[in-house]
């Protein structure tokens, strides 16, 4: 309704977007601004503690919930280009801080406003892309924690399907995991190869120009790995794609 105050959204970029691929913030941002939210980006925001979390070190992860939860508690909603990091905030936080009594409460109260992006748009605002062209074959790989942990899997195909010229082809296996998980492809770096490799055949099988994911991480780790076999897969970040940013380098190619 006109007149009514556009809804404040404090956007966590999270550790690797802002590292490795910040165009994915920039298209987090600009989406969130044509649905109609007033955005900022705190500058006290850090690491969300999941490493510190799946690696079981919570006191250390329960510092940075603290610090994560007292950045943003002034807006209507934080949102995460990120399924993992926002079933961090989502799950994690309440658990890890449940016996806290100071912040208990404010952990409940951050984990019912945090949202995944394409969630977010598409549960929360009803936003649709509008003019948006890719003339282009796709297919998507359902990130574990976004699909387990928040559901998240109708969401960015309905937004997808609203960029003209996009082909979405399926992915067999599409809800298996790629062999990322943080550090478990560090620690178990021989099992972590043989589940990409896996992925990558399935990824290839397809046929499709692109390779779309809600997960950095992930798309890190199966980009590399195609690259390797040779294919000629371009991976992105689906929020690239819906915001129209994905005319450059792909994840893993040289930006020169």
């Amino acid at each position: 309704m006109t007149g009514e105050p556009k809804p404040t959204v404090g956007l966590f970029v999270t550790c690797l977007v802002d590292a490795i691929r910040p165009q994915i913030g920039f298209a987090t941002l600009q989406l969130l601004q044509e649905a109609g939210c007033v955005v900022e980006v705190p500058q006290a925001q850090t690491c969300c503690g999941q490493p510190a979390l799946n690696s079981g070190d919570d006191r250390d992860a329960a510092h940075l919930a603290r610090q994560t939860i007292a950045a943003f508690e002034g807006y209507d909603y934080v949102v995460l280009p990120s399924g993992s990091c926002a079933a961090t905030m989502v799950h994690g936080y309440p658990e890890l801080l449940a016996g806290d009594p100071d912040w208990a409460a404010r952990a409940q109260a951050m984990a019912a406003k945090t949202h995944e992006i394409t969630s977010f748009l598409c549960d929360v605002m009803g936003y649709a892309p509008a003019g948006r062209r890719l003339n282009a074959s796709a297919t998507y790989h359902d990130s574990c924690s976004g699909l387990r942990e928040l559901g998240i899997a109708a969401q960015p195909r309905a937004l997808l399907s609203h960029v003209e010229g996009l082909e979405m082809r399926g992915l067999p296996g599409n809800d298996v995991c790629c062999g990322f998980g943080g550090t478990f492809c560090v620690k178990y770096s021989d099992i972590s190869n043989a589940i990409v490799t896996e992925k990558a055949e399935a990824v290839e099988g397809t046929g499709a120009e692109i390779l779309l994911a809600g997960d950095l991480g992930c798309l890190m780790n199966m980009a590399g790995k195609l690259h390797r076999r040779g294919a000629k897969t371009r991976c992105f970040h689906a929020v690239e794609v819906l915001a129209g940013r994905a005319d450059g380098p792909a994840i893993g190619e040289d930006a020169s």
